[in-house]
């Protein structure tokens, strides 16, 4: 069995990016490394508006009445 060697975080990193460059130019390489920053706020979003329109009475009172059960 070969013994295999990890590489380093940046390395992996500058690697990565270079071949995004190559296979898709830098447009879109930048296009689909700030897809995963899309998703995210998105969610942090949803979330807020989620805690907006929270009865937070009835929402504790929901999550611990199965507690108690």
């Amino acid at each position: 069995m070969t013994e295999h060697t990890y590489l380093r975080q940046d390395e992996v990193v500058r690697r990565a990016v270079e071949a995004l460059v190559r296979e898709l130019g830098p447009v879109e390489a930048m296009r689909f490394l700030s897809m995963g920053q899309t998703r995210i706020y998105d969610s942090v979003g949803r979330h807020r508006q989620w805690q907006e329109n929270l009865d937070i009475d009835r929402f504790f009172d929901q999550v611990f009445e199965v507690a108690s059960e």
